[in-house]
């Protein structure tokens, strides 16, 4: 057993003083050179296994690879890149966490730069676009090599701190003619106005707009833009019925509370047209439980198509996206970018489908 500190404050032995700085032995980390020795080979042949693996003798790489595993040495890959000038890093802007939709863009955007070494930095604005701004601020203290973002509109000085430095950038989600970069996406309001179209031709004719009118749910307006349009046009002089989602969260349960008061503020309305599945299939449900007959006493379409949308009963008409292909697209345009090549198509429309089912 260890003595303490001797009369004098010294450590004794086996002993350290209080509050004396921990030994370099037990705080430093595994280097490539211990890794070098563990193997019984040369720094250099350690860096070739990191950054050419392919170059290097298959029984010397696998002596390698396992003084990696045994020592658990990890690169310092911000070295690595400094030096290179590269990050390797593709920061990612979403508007929420939570949704389905941007997950599986998410997903796309990852299977097509992971494979390329490249690793997604996230953030999420919550519909905010002072968020937005400050969020792209910080990504771009870090050096991406890349940058996705979701949707079309942003304050004019985000977009000018874009330009000014120099990143490649994708937008997702949307449509402009004035892209800050690159885009891969479609048209919000041109999809609102095709949902609304269909059901016109279905017989319906007093549709009822259900969705967030939130500043910054800018994708959630536009779809607004697209039913006003269309219901201009179908049914002139009405004034478009709306009920304003904004102060609900996305969730099941606000679909409930949105088809109660669509219902109370709009009798008439012979479909309820919402911006997005997840309350649409929250109404969905609601009206099964409250014995409320769709479409018979009133339809229901969504903007989506999420795997719930397909499972409910009845199944729910909606505005199909090609969510992982949109971040496959766009992954492809920025890699193309971050090479430093110009892509030939740099603004790509995916379009949109109306998936007809048995709630319209």
């Amino acid at each position: 057993m260890g003595s303490g500190p001797t009369a004098d404050g010294r450590p004794g032995a086996g002993g350290r003083a209080q509050g004396a700085a921990p030994r370099r032995a037990s705080t430093r980390s595994v280097t490539l050179r211990d890794v070098a020795a563990r193997a019984g080979v040369s720094a250099q042949t350690v860096s070739r296994v990191l950054r050419i693996p392919d170059e290097v003798a298959p029984h010397t790489r696998e002596r390698v690879e396992a003084a990696i595993r045994e020592s658990g040495y990890v690169p310092n890959l911000a070295a690595r890149n400094l030096a290179s000038n590269r990050s390797k890093i593709v920061a990612t802007v979403v508007p929420s966490l939570g949704s389905e939709l941007f997950s599986e863009t998410l997903t796309g955007l990852s299977a097509v730069l992971s494979p390329e070494g490249y690793q997604l930095l996230l953030g999420y604005t919550d519909y905010d676009d002072e968020r937005e701004e400050e969020l792209i601020r910080s990504l771009l203290g870090r050096r991406p090599d890349g940058i996705c973002l979701t949707g079309t509109v942003h304050r004019d000085s985000t977009v000018a701190m874009l330009r000014t430095a120099g990143v490649p950038v994708v937008e997702t989600w949307d449509w402009t003619d004035s892209p800050v970069d690159t885009l891969v996406g479609f048209s919000n309001e041109r999809a609102m106005h095709a949902m609304v179209t269909f059901l016109h031709a279905s017989g319906y004719r007093e549709p009822c707009f259900v969705g967030s009118l939130l500043a910054g749910d800018h994708r959630s307006l536009r779809r607004l833009a697209g039913f006003r349009r269309a219901v201009n046009a179908l049914r002139p002089g009405r004034e478009p019925r709306l009920v304003d989602a904004s102060d609900q969260p996305l969730t099941l349960e606000s679909g409930a509370r949105l088809l109660d008061a669509a219902r109370r503020a709009h009798p008439e309305a012979d479909v309820l047209v919402f911006s997005t599945d997840v309350l649409a299939c929250g109404a969905l449900l609601a009206a099964g439980s409250a014995g409320v007959r769709v479409p018979g006493e009133v339809a229901v379409t969504g903007f989506g198509d999420v795997e719930l949308a397909r499972l409910v009963r009845p199944g729910l008409t909606t505005v199909s996206l090609p969510n992982a292909r949109i971040g496959r697209e766009a992954a492809a345009l920025l890699l193309r970018r971050m090479r430093g090549g110009s892509p030939e198509v740099p603004a790509l429309d995916l379009g949109f489908e109306i998936r007809s089912r048995e709630s319209a």
